[in-house]
């Protein structure tokens, strides 16, 4: 100690450098009643120190030395917490305000930050860094945009704290924390849509990806959360689409999720305090996992084309009296067809897929039934089309004989290709060479 308060204040940077790393390095060992003290005396200096020293190396080492603060002296653990409601705030701006430092500093800011949430991990359903949540979630986000994040290892450093921040979250910050969801979700999207890379970018590349999924591994209780939220329907309704949003961006690496995911969208379409305008998506998402894990969907056929088949039967020859309910019927309809399409295209030049071949004569009884009660839309006409052609492209001659008995390869088919509706119209285009392929071989 007399060294450091030697040290710590002299002109030459070198000795003020050299006595924060001392003063850092002795906080992992003694007990932190022993430490204490020292370390609130201490706080207050290494603050203004990080936005006030001259000095790139003296800031770089205090930031170091706070990070250790926060991981030897911070958490449910500690007695004597240094870190208090009082001082959280001021700790938190000279945080935020350092990730605008040069990349080495910034980068020690973010690991700070990074044992600072984490001391919070069991702080129950209200944390103090709550109030502070969407300013440092942003931060955080505009570090990894910076021009020179890939300096200093600064943009890992900034995911890798994101990710801890969302992890040791609270109840309170659920909202938010789904909010970010669509965000992570782009920016994985652009990493993985990026091409022509050296092999140097192509690494880095593939670390971003990995922090990239590793924060949605911090989500993932977020979702599982609103996917249990029955009650509040619009709650669960944004969450599917967040599942079908992950399915896109990130294809097979959903795979550890979909057991889960599958659970709560079966229990949701079991559960009679469901409200009816998230079952279309829920049909849907089947649609979107299906396609992402391809074959992998396997396990899950026996669940989900029994429901599939049911709202199926229950659609085609649904009362609709009014309005609303014709509407209503048309997007279950349309939810439906979209399960089917995904399923028929996941499991396409699979040798697995003869497992569908016991559900096509239903799939085509659907399709014909929905031509002749002549009230379908044109979004739906446009889907069933396009399951048409996907269940003859996946199943190829296999379903031939089938497709042959039925209306829809024929009446149905021909009023698509003259439709006035350009997409409609390209569907049946193609559906209709996928079954010439499948009939005539």
């Amino acid at each position: 100690m007399p060294f450091i308060e030697d040290n710590i204040t002299k002109p030459d940077w070198r000795q003020r450098e050299a006595a924060t790393y001392a003063f850092g390095s002795i906080l992992e060992g003694p007990s932190p009643e022993k430490l204490t003290p020292i370390v609130n005396v201490a706080l207050n200096f290494m603050l203004i120190a990080l936005t006030k020293d001259p000095n790139n190396h003296v800031k770089d080492t205090t930031a170091w030395t706070l990070g250790r603060i926060f991981e030897f002296m911070h958490g449910s653990t500690v007695e004597t917490p240094v870190i208090t409601h009082e001082n959280c705030q001021q700790i938190l701006t000279v945080l935020l305000q350092s990730m605008k430092d040069v990349p080495n500093v910034a980068e020690k800011a973010c690991g700070a930050l990074y044992f600072l949430a984490q001391g919070y991990e069991d702080s129950g359903s209200v944390s103090p860094l709550s109030p502070f949540f969407q300013d440092i979630v942003q931060a955080l986000l505009t570090v990894t945009h910076r021009e020179d994040a890939g300096e200093s290892r600064l943009r890992t450093a900034a995911y890798e704290t994101l990710n801890e921040v969302v992890r040791c979250s609270t109840e309170e910050t659920a909202p938010t924390v789904m909010q970010l969801v669509p965000v992570i979700m782009m920016e994985l999207h652009q990493t993985l849509e990026a091409q022509k890379l050296s092999s140097d970018e192509r690494e880095k590349q593939n670390e971003l990806q990995g922090l990239l999924c590793g924060c949605l591994q911090g989500f993932y209780p977020y979702l599982e959360m609103g996917l249990q939220n029955s009650e509040e329907y619009q709650v669960c309704s944004i969450t599917v689409g967040v599942v079908g949003d992950l399915c896109r961006a990130l294809e097979d690496k959903i795979l550890p999720f979909c057991d889960g995911i599958m659970t709560h969208l079966l229990k949701d379409l079991s559960s009679n305090q469901l409200h009816r305008s998230v079952k279309p998506p829920i049909f849907s998402c089947f649609g979107d996992i299906a396609l992402a894990i391809g074959e992998n969907f396997e396990k899950y056929l026996m669940y989900a084309m029994p429901m599939l088949r049911s709202a199926a039967d229950l659609s085609a020859h649904a009362q609709t009296a009014d309005d609303e309910m014709l509407e209503y019927t048309n997007q279950l309809r349309n939810g439906i067809l979209e399960a089917y399409s995904g399923i028929f295209q996941g499991f396409k030049n699979s040798p697995k897929t003869q497992l569908l071949m016991p559900y096509a004569p239903h799939i085509l009884q659907f399709l014909d039934s929905l031509y002749n009660e002549k009230d379908m839309d044109d979004a739906v006409m446009k889907t069933a089309i396009g399951v048409l052609g996907d269940l003859a492209d996946t199943l190829g001659t296999n379903a031939g004989p089938l497709i042959n008995q039925s209306v829809s390869s024929k009446e149905f088919l021909e009023e698509c290709l003259s439709s006035d509706d350009l997409l409609i119209k390209e569907s049946a285009e193609w559906a209709k060479i996928a079954i010439s392929r499948a009939i005539s071989s």
